[in-house]
């Protein structure tokens, strides 16, 4: 048994019910799991199967179907080389998790690029404010209701038209 199927089993007999599925695709691992159970599930698989480092924490929205959202935790196991994904779906009505910076210090910083870009509230957090975008911008825009700006590309045939209508800063 390989240690990512350790893991899975540990995690079923941990979790229960909370394990949603478990999924393989092209040779990554993906587990999705029930909101409350992500914080349990980060430090079971740290102290027991030795996924010590937190890769990568990001969201992914589907609008316009629910749930809305996924957040996506990438973890990686140093000793055994092998990283497994977990998955936690979330409604559009209820955009709270609980942190794992506890669990994984750097998700600090994860944490606040997904509450920043996707609005996704993280409880528990010791800092949770914007990181990328400034802060009195409203919205958060890698949502895909989020309005799009547009601007038109400039090329040498139309260069003078775009130059009378494009709006310098004023001295």
């Amino acid at each position: 048994m390989s240690h990512i199927e350790k893991a899975i089993v540990g995690l079923r007999s941990k979790l229960g019910e909370q394990v949603l599925s478990v999924s393989v695709f092209r040779a990554q691992t993906t587990v999705v799991l029930a909101r409350e159970a992500i914080e349990e599930a980060c430090g079971y698989l740290k102290s027991n199967h030795e996924f010590d480092l937190l890769a990568d924490l990001t969201a992914v929205d589907y609008w316009p179907e629910e749930p809305r959202f996924a957040v996506i935790y990438q973890l990686y196991s140093l000793k055994h080389k092998v990283f497994m994904g977990l998955r936690v779906p979330i409604h559009s009505t209820t955009l709270e998790l609980p942190t794992v910076e506890t669990i994984f210090p750097n998700a600090n910083w994860h944490e606040r690029e997904v509450y920043d870009m996707f609005g996704i509230n993280f409880s528990g957090h010791s800092d949770l404010r914007r990181i990328l975008m400034p802060y009195d911008w409203e919205g958060h825009p890698l949502r895909k209701d989020y309005p799009l700006g547009y601007e038109e590309i400039q090329f040498s045939f139309n260069f003078d038209e775009i130059d009378r209508r494009k709006p310098y800063a004023k001295e």
